[in-house]
């Protein structure tokens, strides 16, 4: 390939990506794909086929993927220099403008009416009858108004602080008394109930709800007793999160993660939405205040912070949602101490949300501090949650008096702070907290148990896709794997070795990991398979992740499929590859599940010249195939040994390449078409990857 290059803007905003001529050609850039992948989701409320309940939690989502897009990529974006910026900016808000203007149609359309057809009536203020804005009236004296913080904007008092993601009502106040004209402006409390239930006036069986926001609207002059108010604005602000880190060597990693938890708070605002109605001048007023170009203001039709749907979608009317899913007990994994019995017995895989977190991972974390013979448990923590039971675990088994180390990654963004707490917690009790190497996040989802048996200490591992989190584990479709294999196992003590102890790079005899091995071994993985198929062996390449943006990996999947491999990508969020291209990624397809799970796996086949596809080599891991995950975090991805693992990692891959009820295939032009069951067909085509999982998952276990 020519090693001409171009250029693309980086994690950091600088031109940090050179791209090889060849690779341009089929190069989609990773915002316009991260906002195609976030429209995937938005049809997930469009679709006829998604109940009411899990359309609203679908606009939810929708929001609150958009936000996190404007609070990482908005600052970056903004200040790129590159040459034609400015007009991939205005492609990049035309967009989001459609975007929005859908999410606002299936909202005034489809969602509003739909509830109403069951009997839930959501309603403004001005919609409201007269008992009924008394009765609410009666909720805002009690309930709301305590919690309330009137301001005003004016030359003797300071600009209001505006915190990220608030909602206020911004408004003129004039004092006829003295003739005096002024801003003002109340915050929308964030910690109270955002939809508010009225029954004066309503139907038996029927429900009316309104949002916390039209309630305070509705008796603002309340707050300022004799001023008149005028042009009430609904404003939602959104602030950059990219905190440059201090590199200060004097302080340490601790103390600076603090400080840009707190600077975050201040970081410059990046885009303000304003709600319908939303007046003139107190949107000129507020984008000079916060610095911003005409282009950062988007004008909403219907809400401004559909995130408040989150309330709704957890009503309980079962027959507009979901039907229930509760995890099943993993098969393979005794209780108790005995779970160590089961994974000498042979490796096991597990897939959540199908089988139980709780009964698999977390039970294995509790048994080991419990286990008399456990001399030490490690793990590494990036996202662990409050409710987290692994920390009471980890500090149980510190107050045994076990040797405990965790590899907490305080800088996991939007986590920093619960995870310094954790931490905290840890060192109080005695467990040994590090937090990785200098200038590398670790992303890694491993943990380890050394245990005293009568040959002497055995240890066991988990090694996994996903977080040690229990939420998340609920709602991620994650695999892990226990082993006491010691290829790997040996592999998994040097590597915390490494973590703990910041040693010179070890070797690894089975293990990728990156930054070290992991871009390195999947090149040469990829370049095996090129090498199979020039000899006449059989080929293919199954790449299942979240994100594909590295330029190495995406030039080697070119090369490949210029030689002929079959490629399989199944990539959830954004696919910086454009597939089907003539000559150069022919025989590379990619596909996207979206649905009741959010599909964060990442697991990996290549064929290696077998006809079977159980004799090729199987890999989990923590990685996506981006840049960052491969240089710049601790990330580590394992092989598959055994069998009955490498045959449910085969069994998912093709339910996901067979499904048309959840899939959207990415075509040769970059666009994403949705596709749709053969009529009379079943199985996943017809079922979805979510249903025909959970179906399998019944049968399993007989429930």
């Amino acid at each position: 390939m020519s090693k001409s290059v171009v250029a693309s803007i980086g994690d950091d905003g600088a031109l940090n990506t050179r791209l090889p001529l060849s690779v341009s050609e089929v190069w989609i850039d990773r915002d316009l794909s991260w906002l195609d992948f976030n429209e995937r989701v938005l049809a997930e409320a469009l679709d006829a086929r998604t109940p009411l309940l899990e359309k609203a939690k679908f606009l939810a989502i929708f929001t609150s993927n958009l936000d996190e897009f404007f609070m990482k990529r908005a600052g970056i974006l903004n200040g790129s220099v590159i040459e034609g910026h400015h007009h991939f900016l205005k492609h990049l808000r035309k967009k989001i403008v459609h975007l929005l203007d859908r999410q606002a149609e299936c909202y005034r359309d489809v969602l509003v009416p739909g509830l109403a057809a069951h009997k839930i009536d959501l309603r403004r203020w001005d919609e409201l009858t007269p008992d009924q804005q008394e009765e609410a009236g009666l909720y805002f004296d009690s309930g709301v108004s305590p919690a309330l913080t009137p301001l005003v904007i004016d030359p003797e008092h300071p600009f209001p602080f505006l915190s990220n993601l608030s909602t206020s009502l911004v408004f003129k106040l004039h004092d006829v008394d003295e003739s005096a004209s002024m801003f003002a402006r109340v915050k929308v409390p964030n910690g109270l109930k955002q939809w508010i239930v009225l029954k004066h006036d309503v139907e038996s069986r029927h429900r009316l709800l309104v949002p916390l926001h039209e309630i305070i609207r509705g008796n603002l002059y309340k707050l300022y007793n004799g001023m008149k108010i005028t042009a009430i604005s609904l404003v939602r602000l959104t602030r950059d999160a990219e905190v440059e880190p201090d590199d200060d060597p004097v302080t340490g990693l601790r103390e600076q993660v603090q400080e840009q938890v707190r600077l975050r708070r201040y970081e410059p605002v990046v885009r303000l939405e304003f709600g319908p109605g939303s007046d003139h001048g107190i949107k000129e007023m507020l984008r000079e205040r916060c610095k911003l170009a005409p282009t950062d203001l988007y004008d909403l039709s219907e809400e401004v912070d559909y995130t408040t749907l989150f309330e709704l979608a957890s009503l309980p009317i079962p027959e507009l949602r979901d039907a229930p899913w509760t995890p099943l007990p993993p098969a393979g994994i005794l209780e108790g101490t005995a779970i160590f019995s089961s994974i000498q017995a042979g490796d096991v895989l597990v897939h959540h949300p199908y089988d139980s977190f709780d009964a698999s991972v977390e039970h294995f974390i509790s048994a080991a501090a419990d286990d008399p013979q456990t001399v030490s448990i490690k793990m590494t923590a990036y996202r662990i949650g409050d409710d987290t039971p692994f920390v009471q675990s980890l500090i149980r088994a510190a107050e045994h008096g076990k040797q405990v180390a965790c590899v907490m990654e305080i800088k996991a963004r939007f986590d920093e702070e619960r995870n310094l707490h954790w931490a905290a917690e840890l060192e109080r009790v005695g467990a040994h907290v590090t937090f990785g190497m200098a200038g590398l996040k670790t992303h890694a989802k491993t943990a380890l148990v050394v245990r005293k048996e009568a040959d002497g200490l055995r240890c066991y591992v988990h090694i996994a896709t996903g977080n040690y989190h229990v939420k998340t584990a609920r709602l991620y479709a994650d695999v892990g794997l226990f082993t006491c294999d010691p290829v790997i196992t040996h592999d998994v003590v040097n590597l915390f070795h490494y973590l703990t102890g910041h040693s010179h790079a070890p070797n690894f005899s089975a293990l990728l990991v990156a930054p070290l091995t992991m871009r390195p071994r999947l090149l040469e993985l990829i370049d095996r398979e090129v090498q199979h198929k020039l000899a006449g062996r059989p080929s293919r390449i199954i790449a299942k992740m979240n994100q594909l943006e590295d330029p190495d990996i995406v030039e080697a999947l070119c090369k490949a499929s210029q030689a002929g491999v079959p490629i399989d990508l199944i990539i959830r969020g954004f696919c910086c590859l454009r597939p089907g291209v003539e000559g150069i990624t022919e025989t590379i397809r990619v596909r996207s599940i979206i649905g009741r799970f959010l599909e964060h796996s990442r697991i990996f086949y290549f064929a290696n010249g077998f006809d079977k596809p159980l004799d090729g080599d199987f890999f989990i891991g923590s990685a996506d195939w981006m840049n960052r995950n491969l240089s710049k975090r601790i990330e580590v991805v394992t092989p598959i040994m055994s069998s009955g693992p490498r045959q449910r990692l085969w069994t998912i891959l093709d339910i996901l390449l067979r499904d048309k009820r959840q899939a959207w295939i990415l075509q040769s032009d970059g666009n994403y078409s949705q596709l749709h069951p053969d009529e009379g067909s079943d199985g996943p085509e017809a079922l979805g990857t979510h249903q025909t999982l959970m179906n399998l998952a019944h049968a399993r276990t007989g429930a």
